[in-house]
């Protein structure tokens, strides 16, 4: 019996252990906001804010269900634009295959259509650009 080794828990870390403790107060409102924060991603105070404060100053800490409900609307939207242009496309076809597609008309569908070019490059400019924010 005396050859059983008592197991004392998890064994000690050689490198990275941390020994060093800094005490922060903070506002009623700004710790519901650290709490608000904790709850919405998933991640213990302690790792947030060590996150926040060690983490490179460009990343930003993002609420990524929020982030993916709008640019899932923002998708939908353009979707949206997308088929309605297809629509104004064939019917503007069908006048023309019956020679009463007025000439203005095309101009102004091919202005409307370079500035929906314009919207949907800006758009994935952003898109970038966060994907760039967060990190990845």
């Amino acid at each position: 019996m005396a050859d059983l080794k008592k197991l004392n828990g998890r064994p000690k870390l050689k490198e990275g252990k941390r020994t060093k403790f800094i005490n922060v107060r903070f506002t009623e409102e700004e710790y519901k906001e650290i709490a608000g924060l904790e709850k919405a991603l998933a991640l213990s105070k302690t790792d947030l804010i060590r996150m926040r404060i060690l983490s490179d100053a460009k990343k930003t800490v993002i609420n990524s269900r929020e982030l993916i409900k709008y640019i899932d609307s923002a998708g939908a939207e353009m979707a949206r634009i997308g088929n309605n242009i297809n629509q104004l496309a064939k019917h503007a076809n069908t006048l023309r295959l019956q020679g009463a597609l007025d000439p203005a008309i095309i101009t102004q569908f091919n202005q409307l259509f370079d500035e929906y070019i314009q919207v949907q490059q800006k758009f994935e400019v952003s898109l970038r650009q966060i994907i760039r924010a967060m990190g990845l």
